[in-house]
């Protein structure tokens, strides 16, 4: 038998009065810490954070710009920066970028981080990767770490008042980690992980599609609710747990293939949101593999929220394809499948996808 292991993420989730758990959760891992996020974030974050750590052993002894980007270079500035040498752990304050940027540096500096989301649109407060990005923008790699940060608290007061954008994207991005990761392993033999993996998968669809539409209208009125928690659990933590348990070639597919293809295109890179690129990915998916029902009620869920059903939601037109078929065939994500993905095959759930439109 192989031998491996296993890191879970480890989370809490609350109102202001979450971070007073910090002294518990953190003080086993030293009595300092650095703070690395954005500026917006850590402004938002600051006084509940020290109001946590209030009379406790748990000090912090800066606030740390991450820089403008999940880049090495950003990574590497804030490696020499001698507050962060100086701290025992890192406290990652704010969206993706600032978490994978945060990531990279507690991974060098062999120091634990600890995350702190003030947007629920990602995973990455709970997976165990950083997407990794040039200092210009473009995409650079993912960095693959042996385990998720230490513990994820989650401030629902913060993020229902962050703009609601960020979590229409989040939704859209993890809506496609359950139909990937099953498309991608199936009729395949999986090992436990793998399958157990799979099986949780099925959290990140079914909460999403009951509350979604609730969850979107907290946020725009910036009142908190049971449905944001739930939805803001299913983007942060469902997702983390996939993405810990799930080989990389399970947790990719036809939907990122075809995001990845959209942004060949600028008017697409620069107006539209990654999850929003995925979530149209996921209908070519389901329109691809001839899952009907699936499609039918993804489509209108999608259309509940605002999210694209079809190219001219992106002001496209089949006449802009050539490079977004020509992206999305050749990226890696597809590679594992249940058969082979050719180009042709994304033109024609694209042109068939656009005529169900029609029918609506």
């Amino acid at each position: 038998m192989e031998n491996y292991s296993v890191f879970l993420p480890c989370y809490s989730i609350g109102d202001d009065e979450i971070y007073k758990k910090i002294p518990g959760i953190c003080g086993l891992y030293g009595k300092t810490a650095v703070v690395i996020g954005g500026q917006t974030a850590m402004a938002k974050a600051k006084e509940s954070l020290l109001a946590g750590i209030a009379d406790s052993d748990i000090s912090i002894n800066d606030f740390e710009l991450y820089g403008n980007e999940a880049s090495f270079e950003a990574a590497a500035a804030l490696c020499e920066n001698a507050a962060v040498q100086e701290a025992d752990m890192i406290f990652a304050v704010g969206g993706g970028k600032a978490i994978d940027t945060a990531k990279i540096v507690g991974d060098d500096l062999g120091k634990p981080v600890f995350t702190f989301p003030t947007i629920a649109a990602t995973c990455a407060p709970t997976s165990a990767i950083s997407a990794v990005y040039h200092p210009d923008h473009s995409y650079r790699t993912v960095r693959i770490y042996a385990a998720p940060p230490v513990h994820c608290f989650m401030n629902t007061r913060i993020m229902v008042e962050a703009p609601s954008q960020y979590l229409w994207a989040g939704i859209g991005d993890t809506l496609a980690k359950y139909y990937e990761p099953t498309f991608s392993g199936r009729g395949r033999e999986l090992e436990h992980f793998n399958a157990m993996g799979l099986m949780i998968s099925g959290m990140c669809v079914e909460p999403l599609v009951r509350y979604g539409k609730e969850a979107m209208d907290a946020n725009k009125a910036r009142q908190g609710s049971y449905a944001f928690d739930q939805v803001v659990l299913n983007i942060i933590v469902s997702t983390g747990l996939v993405s810990n348990l799930v080989d990389m070639d399970y947790n990719s597919s036809i939907a990122h293939a075809t995001a990845y293809g959209l942004t060949t295109l600028e008017q697409v890179e620069k107006n539209h949101l990654h999850g929003e690129n995925v979530s149209y990915g996921v209908l070519v998916m389901l329109t691809m593999d001839n899952q009907s029902e699936e499609r039918e009620k993804i489509f209108a869920f999608n259309k509940s929220i605002g999210l694209p059903t079809k190219l001219a939601d992106f002001g496209i037109t089949v006449d802009d394809l050539a490079s977004v078929l020509d992206k999305a065939a050749s990226v890696n994500d597809i590679v594992v499948s249940p058969y082979e993905i050719t180009r042709d095959m994304f033109e024609k759930a694209i042109l068939d996808l656009e005529a169900f439109n029609k029918t609506k």
